[in-house]
Order: structure tokens, then C-alpha cells, then sequence
């Protein structure tokens, strides 16, 4: 049985959840120079307050019924940027090692091209899996935590340890649910199903 279409409360752009989300977007260049200019305290808080938004756009779309399409595509771009930009931050910091950042960003790839492929014919939208949700839950707190570990600021190297673990699970989650995106593109590109990827983690 195919899943029921999402129901939005409306399509105005100018939602109090939607414009949390436009900030955190705005924010993302904001995070990355802090982590490149050795802001480690800065660059934590204002990832907590990422988090914290997140979860705030959320509850406030459904509290105030203003659950729209749109707050539910910046949803998954925000997490998605804030993702990259602290793997290439890190990267230049010499905090995360280059192969890491391939082993991530290779897996969008992928799903980026699979996407235009499946663009082509008249296919439904899948939701987002729950092994994507926690991969993006384990990264976005694996990244801060691993800059906790190597910062003069925090002198707490064990954290270091601690934001490995967290990076590797999330990294195996988010090639395992790249996996079942990719199996869903390649049903509906043989055309046995009529599922079309999703480019959300």
C-alpha cells in the first residue's frame, strides 16, 4: 500500500517555523569561519543552538499548524549544509582527515546523480529513512564534539575519542541508508516500483 501523501496546513512561506529555518541557513558561513578561525567556543554554542531550533521549527509548525512543503524541504537542506560545511571546516583544521570527508560526501554524490535519473520519469517521493535520521543526528553531534577534543580552548582530549565513535557509526548510517535509496532508485529506474529517491539524508 503506498504511504499517504503528507497533509500541510498551509502555503505561506513567511511561518514562524520557516523563518527559524531560513536563519539556521543564514548561519551555516557564520559556523564554518568560526571553525576555520579557531572560534571553538563559539562555533559549539552556536551549534547547540542549531540543535536546538531544529527541534524548536518543529514542534512550533505542528503547535501552530503551520506545517508547510516548503518547511519540510529546508528541514533536511539546513542539516545537510551544516553537515558539509563542519566536515570542510574540520578538514582545513586538520581535525577531520581528507579520506573521511570523501567517504561522506561520495555518498551524496551518488545520490545526487541517481536523483536527476530518477527525475525523469513520474515518480512518488520516499520518506526519509530512519538509518538517515540518526546518521544526521550522530554527525551533527559527532562534528562538535570532535572539535571539543582538539581544542586548546576546551583541553578535554578525550572527547576526541568519544566524537570518533559518533563519527563512524554516523558515517556507517548514512551510507546504509544511502544504500536503500539507492536500491529504491534502481527499482523504480527497472521500473518494478514507482518510488523516487529522495535526496533528504
Amino acid at each position: 500500500m503506498a504511504p499517504a501523501e503528507p497533509q500541510w496546513d498551509t502555503d505561506r512561506t513567511w511561518t514562524i517555523p520557516n523563518v527559524l529555518s531560513f536563519l539556521r541557513l543564514l548561519s551555516v558561513l557564520v559556523f564554518g569561519a568560526l571553525i576555520v578561525l579557531e572560534h571553538d567556543i563559539a562555533a559549539v554554542i552556536l551549534l547547540a543552538v542549531f540543535g536546538a531550533t531544529d527541534w524548536l521549527d518543529g514542534f512550533l509548525a505542528r503547535s501552530l499548524n503551520q506545517r508547510t512543503e516548503l518547511g519540510a524541504k529546508l528541514d533536511p537542506i539546513a542539516d545537510r549544509l551544516y553537515i558539509v560545511t563542519a566536515l570542510i571546516a574540520l578538514t582545513v583544521r586538520d581535525i577531520v582527515p581528507w579520506w573521511f570527508l570523501v567517504i561522506l560526501v561520495l555518498r551524496d554524490v551518488v545520490l545526487f546523480v541517481l536523483l536527476l535519473a530518477t527525475r525523469r520519469g513520474d515518480h512518488r517521493p520516499v520518506r526519509v529513512n530512519y538509518f538517515g535520521k540518526a546518521a544526521t543526528f550522530a554527525l551533527l553531534l559527532a562534528f562538535p564534539v570532535l572539535l571539543i577534543g582538539h581544542s586548546a580552548e576546551f583541553d578535554l582530549p578525550v572527547f576526541s575519542t568519544v566524537g570518533w565513535v559518533l563519527a563512524v557509526a554516523g558515517a556507517v548510517l548514512y551510507w546504509t541508508a544511502g544504500a536503500l535509496y539507492i536500491g529504491q532508485a534502481a527499482r523504480a529506474l527497472r521500473g518494478s516500483g514507482r518510488a523516487e529517491l529522495d535526496p533528504t539524508p
